[in-house]
This record gives C-alpha cells, structure tokens and sequence, in this order.
C-alpha cells in the first residue's frame, strides 16, 4: 500500500452544472410552389435581455441574389414587410434594427410593419405574398439565447456561439512533446515570432510566457490574449500581476466574462505564432507549460489548415460582446493569494518530431464530442485514455469506452491521484473495473502513482489502436463537451500514436493508487477535524 502524505484540511468540492439545452419543435412548411430558390427561417431570437424585449430578430437564409423585399414574416397576429434588398447567406430582420446590430455580427435589415415575438412560443411564417414558404413553431423560448432550426427541432443556444466545422488538415510532420518533460516546446514558436502571436487559455501566470509575449511585441509582432474570465476558485494575484504587466507593455488581453458569455468556461490551451500552432492540455502557468507540476502533452504544428482554423477561433472568440480588455475587468477586484508550483522532476522523454497522415482540428461545443464518440466506436484493438477526471457516467464518451469494451477492445483509463479528486476517482476506476468483471470486458482502470516522475496528472488525450492520438484541453465530461470552448486536435498515423503511446504506458506502468477509498474517505474526514493543515489551494482546470 501507498504511503500516505499529510493532506490539506479543506477538501475542495468540484460541482460544475450541466448547461440548459432546451429544445422545441420546428414545423417547416412546405408547398407545391417553393423550391430551393426561395429563403427559409434558419433562427429566432424572441427573448433578448434587454428590457421589453429590444432587439428580437428572425434570421432567414438566403439563396444568391435573392430581392428579399418581396417577402414579410408574420405570426398571424402583426405582419412586417421586408424593405427592397438584395442579399444572400444569413440575413436577420428586425424591429430594431440598431439595436439588434449590437448584438450580431450577421447583416441586419430592419422591418417596416409590425412584428413581436411571443416569448412563450409561436408559429412565425416566412411569406411571398399570400403564400407561406417557410414555417417555424417553437416553443418557451430562453431569455438571451437564439433558437437554431435544426430539422424538426429548436435548439436554443448562446447568442454568438459559433458552429464551426471539423477541419481535416493534409499529413505533415508535428511536434509532439510532453510535460513536465519538455517544458522548451510550448515556448518556442512565441519566442520565434515576429509577426503574430494570439495565446487562447484557461489562465496565464508564467513569467517565462510573458516575456516571451512581450518580447515578440517589441519585436513588432501583433500579440493578443484571450483567458477565461472566471476561473473555478478564483483568479491568483501572481496572475493578476502577470496580466497587468502584459498590459502596460501593450499586449491585447482580453477576458472572456459577463451575463453575454457564450460558453461556461473559455478553457482552450492553444497558441496561433506566426505559421505555427501550439495547442495542448496545459494551462500557461508555471505548474503547467512551466514543467513544475502536472503530467500534459502537447503538440507544434505548422500544417496550414489547423493554423487557420485556430485563427478563425480566436477572431470569433475574441471579437463577441463577451470579450473584456482586462484593464477594464480587473478594475474593483481582489485576487487571492497563491504559492505557484516549483517543482523539478527528470526529463525522461524529449520532444519529437513525428509524421501525420492527416490532422484534425476539433472545437467544442460545436463538434469535438460526436467526432470523439465517432473515433472511439471506429476502434479495433485497443484504447488508452488518460484524464484528471471523467464526468458522468453516463455521458456520450464514457458510453463510448464501454461499447468499446463489450466488443472485445481493449480499454485502460488512467485518472489522477490528485488531492482535490483522488477519492472521487478512486472510485471510478473501481466502478469501471467491477462493470468489467461483470461484462467479462477487457477493461480496466485505476488511479495513477506518478512516483516523482511528475506531481499529477492533467494530460487530457487518448491513443487508439496504435494509430491515432488525442491531445487538447477537453475533460471527458459533458459539461466540457457540450458548454464550454475547448480544442482538441485528433493526429493519424503511428508515429505520433508511438510517442504518446509511450509516455501513456511509462505512467501506467509506474503503478496505481489502489487505498480502499474508506480509507481516504477516513482521513480525510480526520484532517478536516484536526485542523492539521490550513492553507490557500490553488488546481487546475
């Protein structure tokens, strides 16, 4: 049995709630005389925050070169008339039309006539004279959010939430690298920019990334910053510090906050420099890409199309009204005070470069989950997981591992001994092994024994079938997966399989923490009696 070091005296309890996703139906409209050419409803957004409902829009899709003033849209009870334009793609019409600018970036037509959306639900039709050529039946809508036709169904979601494709990048050769091995390789493209650099992420406290990020503006690059604006357990006075001083030397950062936030949490680790991408599970702080703490892989990428793709994210990340300067935001705050970690452990596994044959980039909420799910029923043989912690049992990916499982693949999930989650993963991985006896599965999981190769785990990644790795900030739960921005990057082919492969076995090999979590649950319980340590406890996300 493991020996046991003092724990803290206050046990952190990680709660996230799920996001709201209601749905209602959308009843289209068809007739003998539409056809492809006409315009049809593609959303509705009858509840803005606004007080008496200002700025409610419909917004239509348009076919090319299509004289929008030949339609109105009505709900049986006011009609409004579209004014003579000529338009395509997304159009949103509106009462308000200033207002409604404020809200979206999609062109804005206003409305002559009369027209208010029900909040409660209502049939709003598209009309061409006297005949309806689209129809759109939903029901109590949800204050702020925009209800997205989607076959027969509304989904309202975050006004502004993107709903980007997976981008499929042609094969190349990346960087892999993992931590706190090789801490050199998240750094490098900043310090060779001089033209760009953009830098997405939970929270930024490294002094190391701050001169490298200032040193690139006064080389004359662009150099901006986007971090999450409420970070669980509060954002650290050294970041505070840090984000204050890349201020002051003119480094855009902005964070992402407020009643208009589009996700729950912006928790994407990525970084766009010059023609290269960084994106991997770490946080840029000392415990993370400073290579003081936590288990994380990574990878460097100079393939274009995953470069861009992480470029669009960041301008529409960045560019929403849910966007803050930080000088702005920090003003009337206190930040808590924290120790950073200051760990040292050997380097045991250096960063490659290894071949791809194709890369794909992944964003939530927008697609990563269904593509994930996807990949894990695709697989044959054998499936290596690695996380801080999974979510419900129940949810799409873990699903996922155990459909795997039953059909004789191979599966070992590997969890982090962690204080804040050791007891709560602990059993996890018993619940998992004992659905594995009882399915005689070839599954098994346990909880990791980093042996002073690291201090925990916070890699987030897969490896299956020797042919493709998993790597990006996403945590296996659906919160993550469905309300929060995260960047995964899925890389084919069995060399970059091979090298995270390989860190994935030294670290399941190292062995695993197997106390009967009565135990834990024990001492715990005692520590927080006995007072025998009180401290500020600062984890990550």
């Amino acid at each position: 049995m493991r020996s046991f070091a003092p724990l803290v005296c206050c046990v952190l309890v990680l709660a996230a709630i799920g996001p709201y996703t209601a749905t209602g139906q959308a009843t289209p409209t068809a007739t003998a005389a539409s056809g492809p050419e006409e315009p049809s409803i593609h959303a509705v957004y009858p509840d803005p925050v606004a007080g008496g409902d200002e700025g409610e829009f419909v917004v239509i899709t348009v076919p090319a070169g299509t004289d929008i003033g030949q339609y109105a849209v009505t709900d049986g009870d006011g009609t409004a008339g579209v004014p003579n334009t000529t338009a395509r793609g997304r159009v949103v019409l509106s009462m308000a039309p200033n207002r409604t600018r404020k809200l979206t970036d999609w062109p804005v037509v206003g409305l002559d006539g009369h027209l208010a959306l029900a909040n409660g639900g209502e049939r709003i039709q598209l009309q061409r004279g006297n005949r309806t050529v689209d129809a759109v039946r939903y029901t109590d809508s949800v204050e702020g959010e925009l209800g997205v036709i989607n076959g027969s169904v509304v989904r309202w979601q975050s006004l502004g939430a993107t709903d980007r494709p997976v981008i499929r990048a042609a094969g190349g050769e990346v960087r892999a690298f993992a931590l706190p091995d090789a801490s050199a390789a998240p750094i490098r493209p900043i310090r060779n920019a001089d033209k760009r650099v953009f830098l997405a992420g939970y929270t930024l406290s490294s002094a190391r990334v701050a001169d490298a990020l200032i040193a690139a503006q006064r080389r004359g690059a662009t150099v901006r910053v986007l971090l999450e604006g409420e970070p669980v357990g509060s954002r650290t006075a050294a970041e505070a510090s840090t984000l204050d001083r890349l201020a002051e030397a003119g480094v855009s950062v902005r964070v992402m906050t407020g009643p208009r936030a589009r996700y729950r949490y912006h928790h994407a680790k990525y970084a766009v420099a010059d023609g290269q991408a960084v994106v991997l599970t770490e946080n840029w702080k000392p415990a993370g890409t400073g290579g003081n703490s936590s288990r994380g892989w990574g990878v460097v990428t100079a393939q274009p199309r995953v470069v861009d793709g992480l470029n669009q994210t960041f301008q529409s990340d960045t560019g929403w009204q849910d966007s803050e300067r930080w000088k702005e935001y920090r003003q009337g705050r206190q930040f808590e005070r924290a120790e950073p970690a200051t760990g040292t452990y050997p380097t045991e596994f250096q960063a490659e470069s290894v071949v791809v044959q194709r890369t794909d980039l992944l964003v939530t909420p927008d697609n990563a989950q269904g593509e994930l799910v996807a990949t894990i029923d695709d697989a044959n043989d054998s499936i290596d997981v690695i996380q801080p912690t999974v979510g419900d049992w129940n949810s799409p990916l873990l699903r996922a591992l155990r459909r795997a499982a039953s059909r004789g693949v191979e599966v070992r999930l590997l969890l982090s001994d962690a204080w804040y989650v050791r007891e709560e993963n602990t059993q996890t991985a018993q619940r998992f092994r004992e659905w594995a006896d009882r399915n005689d599965a070839p599954l098994t999981a346990k909880v990791a024994a980093p042996d002073g190769r690291y201090e925990k785990i916070h890699a987030k990644g897969a490896v299956i079938d020797d042919k493709r790795a998993v790597v990006g900030s996403l945590n296996w739960n659906e919160q993550a997966a469905t309300a929060n921005r995260e960047v995964v990057l899925v890389l084919h082919g069995s060399d970059a399989a091979d090298y995270f492969g390989a860190v994935f076995d030294a670290d399941w090999g190292a062995g695993g923490f197997d106390t009967p979590v009565g135990v834990i649950g024990a001492l715990l319980g005692l520590l927080v009696v006995t007072g025998l340590a009180a401290r500020r406890v600062s984890f990550e996300t």
